[in-house]
């Protein structure tokens, strides 16, 4: 656990770590602070108005960073969280417009990884993720990798193995009542409309 501590920490104090999820490695930051945001943009080379998704590690959490959750959405949540399914949600103003592009809605997932829950409840907040890779290249499955591409643009590196599921999440938003898929991962379209009963 001090590992997680050291990391929670050094993301309070608005660095950047990397760290396992089950779809592949995440580089974090504060959802809440717009600064470390921004160096997390920085480190990866994502383009300002590239949106970035938030993990958190409870239903309290994810209902303090949004909000007017639809009925559907909700039977989502309860089918799919945790796991590798990201959802986009209408944001508080909590959230900072650097993560959105200035957008309403904002990408949440709660992660079906040990070490990720832990470190976001360390952190007490949502934590801003993206994939742990350079703009534009594979995703990091393997510490080795990753660190291969950032080395010292990133303040703390947690090793978690191989990645599970080594590709990311689905990404779906539900528009007057109909998913909308964004990204295909290991959550298929027929697995959302058979429990959305589409």
């Amino acid at each position: 656990m001090e590992e997680i501590d050291e990391a929670a920490n050094i993301i309070k104090k608005g660095g950047i770590v990397v760290f396992p999820t089950e779809t592949v490695y995440g580089i974090g930051a504060d959802a809440l602070n717009e600064d470390a945001i921004r160096k997390l943009y920085s480190a990866k080379g994502n383009p300002l108005n590239k949106k970035t998704s938030i993990l958190v590690s409870s239903i309290e959490m994810l209902e303090s960073v949004t909000q007017n959750i639809s009925d559907i959405e909700r039977k989502l949540i309860n089918e799919f969280f945790p796991g590798p399914l990201t959802l986009v949600l209408h944001k508080k103003e909590c959230i900072p417009d650097i993560l959105t592009n200035n957008e309403d809605n904002v990408g949440v997932r709660m992660p079906a990884n040990k070490t990720a829950i832990n470190l976001i409840n360390k952190v007490g907040r949502p934590i801003a993720t993206t994939s742990a890779n350079l703009h534009g290249e594979l995703s990091g499955t393997d510490i080795e990798y990753v660190h291969k591409s950032f080395g010292n643009k990133v303040d703390y590196y947690i090793d978690g193995g191989n990645s599970e599921i080594g590709f990311g999440s689905t990404v779906l938003q539900i528009i007057d009542g109909i998913p909308h898929i964004y990204r295909q991962g290991s959550i298929t379209k027929e697995q959302i409309d058979k429990v959305l009963k589409l």
